[in-house]
């Protein structure tokens, strides 16, 4: 059977490695860290890691620290032996991100548990776990953290009718928006042909976009060629995907454009890691 050492050795570790991770490298990932609950002077538990193992007290240890820029921690990894339920290490994590927050102070680090060949991913106090398909660049990690740190309520953001200013696109928009809020992540909008479900779509991240709610978006279309006018205070963007292309177009920075029609498992769609895109829309 195999043991928990031989699934990070032989999987955990290549799955990392394929998101950009280095495991050999410390200021990267921290492999076995400690956490070691102690009483301090003001009652509360306090932390170390295996560089500084206290002399006393209960000794346990998350198996990957995933560290940021910065050097602090972005992210715990729990593993468990493929055998076994990736599930089981659910609380554990999430009680090592809690534990290595009180230690360090700063940003809770977001959870992962796996068994090598399922990956549950769960930003803590944000949304419920999602299993994903692999693990998150260090760069769109931070992406999220600052999305999580500096997104603003939906309830407060306006919506620019002069993208959609129909009723009954500021009805479904903002239906869409309340959901958000309530941690909803899939949403249908049955619309008629001319009723204008590229603009309500555009004006739904433009808001999205305002709010800190997103910077990434993969916009999927049916036909070719697609063009979308996204209209801001100050320019107009054109969506375009050109005929021929199985990869998304990339339009900018934020925004990624492709046919649906041409999503297949060589697309760099598939390559895309888990978070690098924020909201997807299919019209």
């Amino acid at each position: 059977m195999t043991s928990e050492a031989t699934t990070r050795k032989e999987i955990i570790d290549s799955r990392l490695k394929e998101a950009g991770w280095n495991v050999a490298d410390r200021t990267q990932v921290f492999e076995e860290y400690f956490v070691s609950p102690l009483e301090n002077g003001n009652g509360e538990a306090s932390f170390t890691s295996s560089e500084g193992v206290p002399k006393n007290g209960p000794r346990e240890f998350s198996d990957y620290v995933l560290l940021g820029k910065n050097g602090k921690a972005i992210a715990v990894v729990e593993a468990k032996r493929s055998a076994k339920n990736a599930e089981l290490g659910r609380e554990q994590a999430k009680q090592y991100c809690q534990n290595i927050q009180a230690q360090n102070g700063g940003d809770l680090p977001f959870c992962f548990y796996t068994n090598g060949h399922e990956i549950f991913f769960w930003n803590l106090g944000e949304a419920p776990p999602q299993k994903v398909h692999g693990f998150p660049t260090r760069q769109d990690l931070e992406r999220l953290l600052f999305i999580r740190k500096y997104k603003k309520p939906l309830s407060d953001e306006l919506i620019n009718t002069a993208i959609a200013g129909r009723d009954f696109q500021l009805q479904a928009i903002r239906s869409v928006m309340e959901g958000i809020e309530r941690n909803r992540r899939l949403f249908l909008l049955v619309m008629a042909t001319g009723t204008g479900k590229t603009r309500t779509c555009i004006a739904l991240i433009d808001a999205l976009m305002r709010a800190g709610r997103v910077q990434r978006i993969l916009f999927l279309v049916d036909r070719t060629p697609c063009v979308v006018k996204h209209s801001t205070p100050s320019k107009s963007i054109f969506l375009t995907n050109p005929a021929g292309r199985n990869s998304a177009k990339s339009l900018s920075p934020r925004i990624a454009a492709s046919m649906l029609q041409r999503i297949r498992p060589c697309s760099t769609l598939f390559v895309a890691k888990p978070t690098h895109f924020h909201h997807i829309s299919l019209t």
